[in-house]
């Protein structure tokens, strides 16, 4: 196959999938990997994708592999995290048995919440285990390493514990959302306690105000369609094909 060739078929895949590694276009092309890397940065320096760590993505996919630190989340975007934590907190039953993630939404979440006697609570944030107390709450903290910046416990042991609950609803901060690549965020140990929170509950909601759409971090998560999304507003409605998505602008 020529190169001209194997161009248009690398710009049509991104075009449908918005995102897509080195292996995957090797295959998709039937070629070596190099050839596939060689290709990704001559299309990189005509300005036709950006090219990131193992892959590539279309231009008007946002590629991010850095995350804000906690206090600066807590500045972007507040009226909509607001309605979208309140919302969220509505959906949590007395006798529910939840994970909170180490997400500013999620933080915000805990304003709405009111102590029950049989609702508990676990989280892997560290500023949510405190504001958790001083409501009252019966909560539990993951142990495990304590990540810089974000403030949550991530690790080995964190994982081990969160394999031991069963719950019945999980709430998920996320980085970015895309069709393709589903929910990703840009750190893996903090990656590994989202999807294995998700894979322990029964019902799993994904926080995200409208500007995680179309972004793409570095790990993947879990599929679109593995819960259902609470926004702001759906910037792009062909989402709804693939997830349950509820707009708490239209609500």
């Amino acid at each position: 196959m020529l190169a001209e060739e194997r161009f248009a078929v690398i710009l049509e895949v991104l075009a449908k999938q918005r995102a897509a590694t080195v292996a995957e276009l090797a295959q998709a092309l039937n070629t070596s990997e190099s050839t596939i890397r060689r290709d990704l940065i001559i299309l990189a320096d005509q300005g036709k994708l950006n090219k990131v760590h193992g892959g590539a993505t279309a231009c008007d996919a946002r590629f991010e592999n850095s995350e804000p630190t906690m206090s600066a989340k807590e500045q972007l975007n507040q009226a909509q995290k607001d309605r979208i934590a309140r919302y969220a907190a509505a959906q949590i039953q007395p006798d529910d048995v939840i994970f909170l993630d180490a997400g500013s939404t999620t933080l915000r979440m805990i304003e709405y919440m009111e102590p029950q006697e049989k609702l508990l609570v676990v989280t892997n944030g560290i500023l949510h285990a405190q504001r958790l107390v001083e409501k009252r709450f019966k909560a539990y903290i993951l142990g495990g390493m304590l990540k810089p910046g974000t403030e949550a416990v991530v690790g080995g042991n964190a994982v081990q514990e969160l394999a031991r609950y069963n719950f019945t609803k999980a709430f998920i901060g996320i980085n970015g959302i895309t069709v393709e690549q589903g929910y990703t965020t840009p750190d893996t140990e903090e990656a590994v306690v989202k999807t294995t929170a998700m894979q322990q509950a029964y019902i799993k909601y994904v926080l995200a105000d409208s500007s995680k759409f179309g972004r793409v971090s570095t790990v993947r998560v879990a599929p679109l369609n593995s819960a259902c999304i609470v926004t702001d507003r759906l910037p792009d409605k062909s989402y709804r094909k693939h997830v349950v998505v509820k707009e708490v602008d239209t609500l």
